[in-house]
C-alpha cells in the first residue's frame, strides 16, 4: 500500500502560481512513477503530469509550458503551476504508479479567479 497527501492547493488569481506538494508513505520502493491529474467541475479526470522513477516526463498539451512537474527523492514529487488560467480550476490527485496498480491521493482544490 501506498498514502498520498497533497499540499499547496488555495484560491489564486489569473495568471498566479502555486507549488502544489505530494508526500508518499508506505511501500514506496513499490513506486515507478508518480504524477498528477485533476478534475473539473462537470469535467472528467484528466492526466496533467507524471514523472517517472527515471525522471522522464509528461504533461497534458494544455499545461506544456506553464507546469512543471519535479521530484526530490523517491516519495515527494511537486507541480510548479504558473500563469494559471480559470480553466485550471479542479481539484488534483496526486498519483503513485506500482506493480499493484495506482494508487491516488485525496486531491486538493485550485480555483483561479478571472
Amino acid at each position: 500500500q501506498v498514502q498520498l497527501v497533497e499540499s499547496g492547493g488555495g484560491l489564486v488569481q489569473a495568471g498566479g502560481s502555486l507549488r502544489l506538494s505530494c508526500a508518499a508513505s508506505g511501500n514506496i520502493l513499490d513506486i515507478n512513477a508518480m504524477g498528477w491529474y485533476r478534475q473539473g467541475p462537470g469535467k472528467q479526470r484528466e492526466m496533467v503530469a507524471t514523472i517517472t522513477r527515471a525522471g522522464s516526463k509528461v504533461y497534458a498539451d494544455s499545461v506544456k509550458g506553464r507546469f512543471t512537474i519535479s521530484r526530490d527523492n523517491a516519495k515527494t514529487v511537486y507541480l510548479q503551476m504558473n500563469n494559471l488560467k480559470p480553466e485550471d480550476t479542479a481539484v488534483y490527485f496526486c498519483t503513485a504508479n506500482t506493480y499493484r496498480g495506482r494508487f491516488w491521493g485525496q486531491g486538493t482544490q485550485v480555483t483561479v479567479s478571472s
